[in-house]
């Protein structure tokens, strides 16, 4: 039996395993690098996709709102035989309240069933409260009119928003008949269903529809005599509306009466306070001179009409009717949500009411006495004390009375100046910026 053998290495096989290891350790090593690095190839190509997807993502969406923006007059100057009630869209500013409006339905009239309309001279104002009638508060394209969830319905109208159609009298019935047709009939008119749907002119899914239907719809109280804006008592219907203080301020001043009435036609916005905040102001009012006075009375109104959903898009610095070069007497508009503001140095009031609302005369109710800067001073902001100091054997120092303020009440807000005209306005991307950006970074990414 042979004894086991265990030979001793060489210096050639010592020298050739430490090279095995050293190669074996340095492959290990370059493969971990590699695949360090390609993890974080992998992470940098993940991160660049996420960011690609995320601005592909937002021009889409800029995309999707743009194209919810529509224009009447447009998509109805693409078919001529309703150039007349085209025309009167516009003459009468409904197209732009139509415009605002993000679910609608117009049902328009050709050219010979507003040559039978307009044959009875009626006025504008009227004019204007028979065609708000055919325009639908909400979505009905040619399969919905068709398809209708019990055969009726009863649809709002730019009419009945205004506030003047009392009861029923702004609403449409659309009911599917026998046939295939579906009637339309103002809700005030007995039941008569006296028009039908004849086509579809134009449909944006669930944002607009234009559709023709055979006659004008009839209604008494949309078709009464309508009394023009400079027919409008405006101290009458702020008198009734719990504005009766300041409006009787108003009436007393012929000067700045005469300044309202002559807007009116032109367009004209109020903002009246409300009796008790105005009652408590009357001591301040009384103290001014009278060139002061008109010029406070005439400032809280604008010359231009401004509907409530126009204020809370269109914020930022209104000049207003005491406005005259250097002296500005102005205030700015500014939204949260739902709540509409007037902001000046001196205070801020809220717009808690409408009391008219019908191109081109609005009137808002305001909680407070909107007070101008340059008639009223605002309140300072009190110093911070300073620290007291601490000294050794000082002496004790004398107490110091501080003067108090005669300045109003009300604390002052910030400056409007410091402030951005759309500050609830979230950042704004271009569509075409957004799709250079990036096709440019997805090239990049191609290139890893």
């Amino acid at each position: 039996q042979l004894p086991f053998h265990n030979p001793v290495p060489s210096k050639t096989t010592t020298k050739l395993s430490h090279s095995l290891n050293s190669f074996t350790h340095s492959l290990t090593h370059t493969l971990s690098l590699s695949l360090s690095f390609s993890k974080q190839k992998h992470t940098m190509q993940h991160q660049l996709l996420t960011v690609l997807l995320s601005l592909f993502l937002i021009s889409f969406s800029s995309i999707s709102l743009t194209a919810h923006a529509h224009n009447v007059t447009r998509l109805l100057a693409k078919h001529p035989e309703f150039s007349t009630f085209n025309h009167y869209l516009s003459l009468t500013h409904l197209a732009s309240e139509i415009n605002q409006r993000t679910t609608i339905t117009v049902c328009a009239l050709d050219n010979a069933a507003m040559s039978s309309l307009l044959a009875s001279n009626p006025s504008i104002y009227t004019l204007k409260n028979i065609l708000s009638l055919h325009v639908l508060l909400d979505y009905f394209g040619a399969k919905k009119l068709h398809q209708i969830t019990n055969g009726t319905a009863l649809a709002a109208t730019l009419f009945q928003a205004t506030g003047s159609a009392p009861g029923s009298s702004g609403f449409v019935n659309i009911t599917d008949l026998k046939g295939g047709k579906v009637g339309f009939g103002a809700e005030d008119n007995g039941g008569n269903l006296d028009s039908t749907f004849v086509k579809s002119l134009e449909e944006v899914p669930y944002n607009i529809s234009i559709i023709q239907i055979s006659k004008v719809l009839q209604s008494d109280v949309a078709a009464a005599p309508t009394p023009g804006p400079s027919e409008l008592n405006l101290t009458g219907i702020m008198s009734a509306h719990g504005c009766k203080v300041f409006a009787d301020t108003l009436s007393a001043n012929s000067e700045a009466m005469k300044t309202y009435q002559d807007n009116v036609d032109g367009g004209l916005t109020a903002f009246c306070p409300l009796d008790d905040p105005f009652k408590a102001f009357l001591p301040k009012y009384k103290n001014l001179t009278a060139a002061q006075k008109v010029s406070f009375l005439e400032f809280p109104a604008v010359p231009v009409y401004q509907s409530l959903a126009m204020l809370k898009s269109n914020n930022g610095v209104m000049n207003t009717l005491a406005t005259d070069g250097a002296n500005k007497f102005d205030f700015t508009v500014q939204n949260d949500g739902e709540e509409v503001t007037l902001k000046t140095k001196v205070n801020t009031v809220k717009i808690i009411g409408t009391l008219l609302d019908e191109q081109p005369v609005a009137i808002f109710t305001v909680d407070k006495v909107l007070l101008p800067n340059e008639l009223f001073k605002a309140a300072p902001t009190p110093a911070p004390a300073p620290a007291p100091e601490v000294a050794a054997d000082a002496p004790k120092s004398s107490k110091v009375h501080s003067t108090p303020s005669d300045s109003p009440a009300d604390s002052p807000d910030d400056d409007p100046a410091d402030q951005t005209a759309d500050e609830n306005v979230g950042v704004r991307f271009g569509g075409g910026r957004i799709d250079a950006l990036g096709f440019s970074l997805l090239l990049g990414f191609l290139m890893l």
